[in-house]
């Protein structure tokens, strides 16, 4: 029962890192605005690195819903 109730509780604490990766998408994509707005002929290369850190991003927060499915179901 105790070993259950950890298991949900340790799941819930590591799907916390799905909040800080939405955080810094969000902060990605805002900081992209911004350079644009600021100079709009850099958008090209701006969007490519925007879409590199959105990928970083992304990863790590599939590696933390990743981490989450382990210790539920294994």
């Amino acid at each position: 029962m105790f070993i259950q109730l950890g298991q949900k509780i340790g799941a819930g604490v590591a799907t916390l890192g799905l909040c800080g990766a939405g955080i810094g998408i969000g902060l990605i994509f805002s900081a992209l605005v911004s350079a644009v707005a600021r100079n709009p002929g850099l958008r090209t290369e701006l969007f490519r690195f925007a879409i590199l850190g959105f990928a970083l991003t992304e990863a790590i927060a599939l590696f933390s819903l990743m981490i989450s499915f382990l210790i539920l179901f294994v």
